[in-house]
């Protein structure tokens, strides 16, 4: 009795962990608004530093204002891009 319960509970595990809608391994396929939400995540986090290491004297100041112009006009592309896709109903989030 105690090996068929030890059994029962080993085959509902496996069918737990292994079963392909709870499998955590499996990857949801990503759309073009996923990978721009991205990118924009990206953009502001070098944004970010970019003022950092300026404040803190790393960027002489004409540097600094190619690449914070560079990195905020690249930022409203983006945008630009994820407004487009989200006002035609595309926002990434259905996919599973």
């Amino acid at each position: 009795m105690g090996i068929l319960a030890g059994v029962v509970i080993t085959l509902g595990l496996f069918a737990y962990i292994f079963w392909p809608d709870n499998n955590p391994f499996r990857q949801r396929d990503k759309t073009r608004v996923d990978y721009l939400r991205e990118r924009k995540e990206a953009i502001y986090d070098n944004l970010r530093d970019l003022n950092f290491e300026f404040l803190s004297g790393k960027y002489p100041e004409q540097d600094y204002a190619d690449q914070r112009s560079t990195l905020e006009d690249e930022a409203a592309t983006v945008i630009a891009e994820m407004d487009t896709l989200t006002a035609r109903g595309i926002t990434g989030r259905a996919r599973a």
